[in-house]
């Protein structure tokens, strides 16, 4: 059963242009591992997070830093959640956050959808 869907589109010129702005923004957004990526890709992991946060009713109140968008072993991305963020999933009754994510054209995008068996 679907509990809820997010999607989120992010310039990923306007991105960096915001992390330039706001010292300190990418370590409030961004996970060690996720900063690392090249920045097309990090645009794509901040609109999976606030794509999920749309999945999930937008609550305030969750740490990004409880949600890490990781590859599995086929290159698909997919959440690693705990904290803040594993307890509104549990919350609205949901098991599983599925993830898509593409960037191409100086955009990046993501979907998520909420499930619950």
């Amino acid at each position: 059963m679907i509990i809820g869907v997010g999607v989120d589109v992010c310039h990923v010129e306007r991105f960096q242009q915001m992390l330039e702005r706001r010292p300190g923004i990418a370590e409030r957004l961004l996970t060690p591992r996720e900063a690392g990526r090249p920045l097309a890709s990090q645009a794509a992991r901040f609109a999976a997070k606030e794509a999920l946060a749309k999945a999930l009713g937008s609550p305030g109140g969750m740490s990004w830093q409880d949600c890490e968008v990781v590859n599995d072993d086929h290159g698909r991305p997919e959440f690693q959640l705990r904290g803040t963020v594993a307890a509104r999933l549990e919350q609205v009754g949901g098991t599983v956050a599925h993830l898509s994510l593409s960037h191409d054209a100086g955009l990046a995008i993501a979907y998520v959808i909420v499930e619950r068996p």
